[in-house]
């Protein structure tokens, strides 16, 4: 056991930290459902509202992402290792680059029609990082691993079904699409949406190991 999980046992219940990565949950998930609204909408316009949304929720994923680094060099006893705070905060900041990337990608590139296959991967996006925000609101209670676990495999499902959905679309994409612009356009989008995925389960594995060591 570390010296900084024996002085967990002396010391009140942290109220800094897990606030923090609640919001970080809950700011994830607002970006999801905006992600989502922009790639079901033909309307260029919305699509462009939507996606200043998400770059300011972006802007506000760093605020909280910095304001965990100035409470990391404040407090000498921390709920959990120093350093899978900090790679906690750094995993969830990465989702919420790739969700904002996806979402300046479409903008960018005009995509006026989204492919069934970006709406499926944006359905996906919002249900990872809504097990993400679950499985933070159980950290205050390291007792219910059960749920952090449950979360996780969820987590885990959800990035398998999109490598499935990405992989299935760019094998259909080099085969039937003629267009070369429409063909890096969509595969553009479509991996900032995949990596998004990926990230979500990148903070599952940092929750695991945070379990590991907290069990």
């Amino acid at each position: 056991m570390s010296l900084n999980s024996i002085f967990q046992y002396f010391v009140p219940k942290d109220k800094k930290f897990f606030p923090l990565f609640e919001q970080a949950g809950a700011n994830l998930i607002v970006m999801a459902k905006a992600l989502k609204e922009s790639v079901y909408t033909t309307d260029l316009s919305r699509r462009a509202e939507l996606n200043k949304k998400i770059e300011d929720l972006e802007h506000k994923g760093d605020d909280i992402t910095h304001q965990i680094h100035l409470e990391l060099g404040k407090n000498f006893i921390t709920p959990f290792d120093r350093e899978d705070i900090h790679s906690l905060a750094s995993s969830l900041d990465d989702v919420a680059d790739f969700i904002q990337g996806a979402s300046n990608r479409m903008e960018l590139y005009k995509v006026e029609t989204p492919s069934q296959a970006m709406k499926e991967i944006a359905d996906l996006i919002l249900e990872a990082t809504d097990h993400v925000a679950k499985a933070l609101n159980e950290l205050r209670d390291l007792k219910n691993i059960r749920n952090i676990t449950d979360s996780c495999v969820r987590i885990n499902s959800v990035e398998n079904k999109a490598d499935y959905i990405f992989d299935k679309a760019m094998s259909e994409l080099f085969e039937y699409e003629k267009d070369a612009i429409t063909l890096i356009k969509t595969k553009e989008v479509l991996s900032a949406m995949e990596d998004a995925t990926d990230k979500c389960e990148d903070v599952a594995n940092v929750l695991e190991s945070i379990l590991v060591k907290n069990a």
